[in-house]
């Protein structure tokens, strides 16, 4: 089921996505054509991501490899195909630039952004020559784990290393001012996919309402849970960016920028698994294990992001524990990086 979802998340997105930024040039039939370019690459990416994911999960389910590895493959995929999308697109992008005849290049900083609105005449401001809003693919991988309060990563119950997680969704950033973009709002929605690998050959157990970490009764070649989240973060970003502009269109552009994000996010649970690799009588055991393992239902969180172009550092971490009615809370903490796609 979880593929099925992941799947038709990638099917909406090759609808829902349009242009990042709507723009009228001085020759409308080249930059159109221009557009349209950059629309067709963006949806041969994921169309080639879709294929490679249905490939790594049939290679699965006929046990060529194990889920641990296909997941790692699916988040090198969709890694390789983000950055292919950054690369193909950058190109048409120069093209466009070169066809509005004027850009800026004046990088703004945040101090100066509210004095360049004043340093203008109110005449220079026209609502109808600016977009606003932008349309971006959010992806993130990286190294998941959970903590108690006051627990180091050095103490915990979940392997560093083995412990990782994948993120893809979408997101709308808005400038909040009208004249100025040295601040916007990014919002949105992602499926979220955390992974935990328990240490000293261990594996959830649910009893009485309350679930714990035990021993497996035999040796594990892999013990793994993972948690399917839908949420929908919201982020105040802030940083310089270039303003373009030409005689009927400006935007502004964020490419080769740093910028820093601070947020949150709400969602659902949409469901849990537990699987379990180990051999019993010389033959070689594989079992996924479904159940709510009395885990949270709503999930919510703070997150953030800080680095330059497409390219940033990502931290989250969930304020609600994972399992209810615990002796002791634990929360899910993920750190590594994340790709935003015009």
């Amino acid at each position: 089921m979880k593929k099925n979802i992941f799947l038709m998340f990638l099917i909406f997105c090759s609808v829902v996505v349009n242009p990042a930024v709507a723009q009228e040039k001085t020759n409308p039939e080249k930059i159109e054509q221009l557009e349209k370019q950059k629309e067709q690459i963006i949806n041969e990416e994921k169309e080639a991501l879709k294929k490679e994911v249905e490939a790594i999960n049939r290679r699965a389910e006929a046990r060529e490899i194990d889920w641990e590895e296909a997941e790692k493959l699916k988040s090198e995929a969709a890694r390789k195909h983000a950055m292919n999308i950054q690369n193909r697109v950058a190109i048409i992008d120069n093209q466009i630039a070169l066809l509005t005849r004027e850009e800026t290049t004046d990088e703004w900083t945040w101090e100066d952004a509210d004095d360049e609105e004043d340093a203008h005449d109110d005449n220079w401001f026209d609502k109808s020559r600016y977009s606003r809003t932008s349309t971006h693919l959010i992806m993130a991988v990286g190294f998941n784990n959970a903590l108690s309060d006051g627990q180091s990563v050095n103490d915990s119950d979940f392997e560093v290393g083995g412990s990782r997680f994948f993120e893809i969704g979408m997101a709308w950033r808005t400038r909040v001012f009208e004249k100025s973009n040295f601040m916007r709002l990014r919002y949105g929605f992602s499926f979220q996919f955390n992974g935990l690998k328990p240490t000293d050959n261990r594996y959830f157990v649910e009893d009485e309402g309350e679930t714990r970490l035990e021993e497996f009764p035999l040796e594990l070649d892999k013990s793994k849970f993972r948690m399917d989240n839908l949420v929908f973060p919201v982020h105040f970003e802030f940083g310089p960016s270039k303003k373009v502009e030409s005689s009927r269109s400006v935007w502004f552009s964020t490419r080769n920028q740093f910028k820093i994000g601070l947020g949150g996010y709400a969602g659902i649970n949409l469901g849990e698994r537990q699987k379990l690799k180990y051999e019993e009588d010389g033959e070689k055991v594989k079992e996924k294990l479904k159940g709510d393992y009395n885990t949270n239902d709503f999930i919510y969180g703070l997150s953030g992001y800080m680095g330059f172009g497409g390219t940033a550092l990502y931290v989250k971490y969930d304020l609600n524990p994972i399992f209810k009615d615990q002796a002791t809370d634990l929360h899910n903490v993920s750190v590594g990086l994340r790709f935003d796609v015009n």
